[in-house]
């Protein structure tokens, strides 16, 4: 019985980085028979590997139409956001009081290591890396379902912004906003990390809107 579902967790695996590195492009058709060819498995753990991805948002399921990779827009961002607006305000006030001092240093070491990266010209690691700690400060919130929906979230960012990257602009706005964040949490004023949190969320979803948009206008 292990057998066939570390063979699943495998194909996931291969599956969603063939997604995140945009070897499988958004919209794409999922066909089982092509995906088991393609990674040397059976149908079995394929279906259970896309079924596995809905769950975290990578992956569309549509009756009597099989799977695709999610179809990412300007509507989808905009809802995507909208959520995540939402939940992550709430989430920062509620760090901003729970926080403890381990935990502001630790957050403070991870914004260190991604302006490193960035600077470093590791796009990547500094996105990655963005991710975990937005995730150290709303870990401090102690809601472990707001987590989940962001996580859920996160992997499907990451996907766009490996396809569509960062304006170089952009970059050093997330620092600055960043610092606010980190002082607001220093200051245990949730309020201002509330407002701080909702800027940075917003402005990221309209990066990411204006780099979508240059992309199709580039390849019309």
């Amino acid at each position: 019985m292990d057998e066939p579902v570390s063979l699943a967790e495998s194909v996931k695996d291969m599956i969603r980085a063939d997604i995140l590195d945009g070897r499988l492009d958004f919209g794409a058709r999922l066909r089982i028979r092509e995906l088991a060819t393609r990674y040397g498995a059976s149908p079995m753990p394929v279906r259970e590997a896309l079924r596995s991805l809905v769950g975290e948002g990578l992956v569309a399921a549509v009756a009597n139409k099989g799977a695709r990779v999610v179809t990412v827009d300007a509507e989808h961002i905009r809802h995507l956001f909208t959520i995540r607006i939402a939940v992550e305000v709430a989430l920062a006030r509620q760090a901003a009081l729970a926080i403890d001092a381990a935990g502001l240093a630790e957050v403070a070491t991870l914004e260190r290591e991604r302006l490193a990266a960035v600077q470093g010209g590791d796009f990547a690691a500094g996105v990655a890396i963005n991710q975990r700690f937005h995730r150290r400060i709303y870990e401090a919130a102690g809601n472990a379902e707001g987590l989940v929906l962001l996580d859920r979230h996160w992997l499907l960012l990451a996907a766009i912004w490996s396809r569509y990257g960062y304006r170089p602009e952009r970059l050093g706005g997330v620092a600055s906003d960043h610092d606010h964040i980190l002082r607001a949490l220093a200051e245990r004023d949730a309020d201002a990390c509330g407002v701080m949190t909702a800027a940075h969320v917003t402005k990221t979803r309209q990066d990411m809107l204006a780099q979508i948009e240059g992309y199709e206008a580039r390849v019309r």
